[in-house]
This record gives structure tokens, C-alpha cells and sequence, in this order.
């Protein structure tokens, strides 16, 4: 995407904005760090254009990401679902319309959408579309669209803007991490933001049931012969005899990806209806969006994932193959 029609895009998704004045807000399902802290920051925009906004997820926030503002305004869709529909949408982080998940079921027939995203597997599902797929995280296209309509952060909007950053960067450490990342990192600093504080939080703090979650996970640790492909995996009834929550799987895949040689990282979950849930992490040499997409999900060329309707077993199989067709290219 070029500036020219960035900025296009960004001057489309405030007119958008300051069109309406009624809007739904929602991030993907299974949220994580960029993805509430999108679903913050364009609350907060919104305010400051005099909107108001309803934040809606189809399952829990992750209880981590308290701290963010208007975190505690985030409706649980399964456990409160809204009687009202709503007109005009605003979705974050989706990589497309099915991460919506079951909210969409509030939109209005006629319902205006705008997206706002940085997966390159985007297929533009809105009516008005803001995709950067060179931005680390969501929240780098929502700071150019503050810095777009000449408002600046607070340090609670910023706080929401580094919290975005530190996750989808993993800590600043990702191949994601860009100048502009840390210019922006920088600025948030500067509004008082503790950085810190929230790395020692985010990405060096367990709970004791993510630590055991974590040792029935690294003791299925598999490797193909060439150690190039590593998987483990969570069963469908580790969350209750651990005590976890599903906020406690994030970054598990990355234990299988960080031993040396490895040149994909592979998580499958068990859900309870039948289906598992893949988070792939490629080192560079196999682009796991494209393996993710031709299983029908999506993601970064890095990192992505995807939901298949079989057994545990028949999942591994199917695409550790298409990894190790993917690295043999």
C-alpha cells in the first residue's frame, strides 16, 4: 500500500466515524493484546468525537489486560448478548468476517462496516477498509489514524497503543518490529507509559495453572526426524484439570519454534466440539499464512493459525505434511 492511498484509507475510516454516532465495537475471537487494545483506542477515539460506542467479544477479555482502559465496558456476547442490532460496525484485528464470530449475528442487514487491520490475509470484508499489512499490530494503524485527525494520546490511550505494540512484537523482539514500531514505542513512552511494568507483566509473569498447562504441553513436545517441525499439543480437558484459562495458551506454540533448527512451531488445541485449533510460527522459511489459509484460516507469513474439523491425530498429520511440503519448496 502506498502512502497516497494509505492516507486515503485513514481520512475514509474518520468519515466514518464522524458520520455515525452509534457504533459497534469488536475485536477477533479469543482476543489478545492488540486486539483489546484496538478495541480501547478506538472506544476512546470515538469519545473524542462525541460518539458513543458499545464493546462487544464473543467470549471473555483476557483478565491480564484489565489495566486498559474501558476494559471493564467490553461486553462477554455468550454470557450478556445485546436484544438490540447495530447499524454501524467497527471491527479490529479480524483477519476476516468469520473472527467476528458469533457477534455478527447483531449486525443489521444494511450494516455499515469498517475494518481495521493488519493481516495480509484480509480480504477487505467492509464496506470501508484501513489494511496495512506492514503494520506490526492494529494498534500502529490506529495511532496514524489519531495522528491523521490531529488528536493526541493520553496516557491511558497510549498505554493502550504500547500494550498493542509489546504483544504483537513479542516484547520488540519479532521481525515485525520495525523503526516506525519503536519510533511509536518511544512517543508512548513519553506520555508516561511504564514499559517496564507492563513487559515484567505481559510477557515474564505466570500463574501457576499457565505453568502447568505449560509442563503437559512441553511433555508431548514432537519433532520430525529432521527437527525442522515441532508440535505439542493441549487436550480438551487440560484447561479444567489445570485450572487454566484460554488466555494461558498464549505464546505456548513458541516453545516448540524457539529450539534451534526448527523452522515451524505448531499448537494444535482440542476443542469441545470436535474440532483443533492450529497456532502456527514459522522461523522465515515456510510462509505458515498460506499453509493456515489452504485449511480455511489466515494469519501473518510468521504467524498464523487455523480450525480443522477432524481428530487430534488426523490434524497433526494433515498439516505437519503441509509444513514439510511448504520447507521442502
Amino acid at each position: 500500500m502506498t502512502e497516497l492511498f494509505y492516507e486515503r484509507d485513514l481520512d475514509a475510516a474518520l468519515a466514518f466515524m464522524k458520520e455515525g454516532d452509534d457504533f459497534l465495537v469488536v475485536s477477533h475471537v479469543q482476543p489478545d493484546g492488540d486486539a483489546i487494545s484496538s478495541t480501547s483506542v478506538v472506544h476512546w477515539l470515538l469519545e473524542r468525537l462525541g460518539k458513543s460506542a458499545v464493546l462487544i467479544n464473543e467470549g471473555e477479555s483476557p483478565s491480564r489486560l484489565q489495566y486498559l482502559p474501558y476494559y471493564d465496558h467490553i461486553v462477554n456476547y455468550r454470557n450478556e448478548p445485546p436484544t438490540r442490532k447495530f447499524k454501524r460496525i467497527i471491527t479490529v484485528d479480524c483477519a476476516d468476517f468469520k473472527r467476528i464470530g458469533e457477534v455478527s449475528a447483531l449486525f443489521e442487514p444494511d450494516a455499515e462496516l469498517l475494518n481495521i487491520d493488519h493481516h495480509p490475509t484480509n480480504n477487505g470484508f467492509g464496506s470501508v477498509n484501513v489494511i496495512r499489512p506492514n503494520a506490526a499490530a492494529t494498534v500502529e494503524i490506529l495511532h496514524d489514524l489519531l495522528e491523521r485527525a490531529g488528536i493526541e494520546p493520553d496516557l491511558a490511550c497510549a498505554t493502550a497503543i504500547y500494550t498493542g505494540l509489546l504483544t504483537d512484537t513479542g516484547g520488540f523482539r519479532y521481525s515485525n518490529t520495525s523503526a516506525a514500531v519503536l519510533r511509536i514505542a518511544s512517543r508512548m513512552l513519553e506520555y508516561g507509559v511504564s514499559g517496564h511494568q507492563l513487559a515484567d507483566h505481559l510477557l515474564e509473569k505466570m500463574t501457576m495453572p499457565k505453568l502447568k498447562l505449560l509442563q503437559n504441553s512441553l511433555s508431548r513436545l514432537t519433532f520430525t526426524e529432521d527437527q525442522k517441525i515441532g508440535w505439542l499439543y493441549i487436550a480438551k480437558d487440560d484447561l479444567r484439570e489445570t485450572g487454566a484459562v484460554p488466555e494461558d495458551i498464549e505464546g505456548i506454540v513458541n516453545y516448540a519454534l524457539n529450539i534451534d533448527g526448527v523452522e515451524v512451531g505448531i499448537l494444535f488445541k482440542e476443542t469441545e466440539d470436535g474440532h483443533v485449533k492450529a497456532s502456527l510460527r514459522s522461523a522465515g522459511k515456510a510462509d505458515v499464512a498460506a499453509i493456515a489459509q489452504s485449511f480455511g484460516g489466515g494469519g501473518h507469513v510468521r504467524a498464523a493459525g487455523c480450525r480443522i474439523g477432524c481428530s487430534l491425530p488426523e490434524a497433526a498429520e494433515q498439516i505437519v505434511e503441509a509444513v514439510r511440503k511448504a520447507l521442502n519448496q
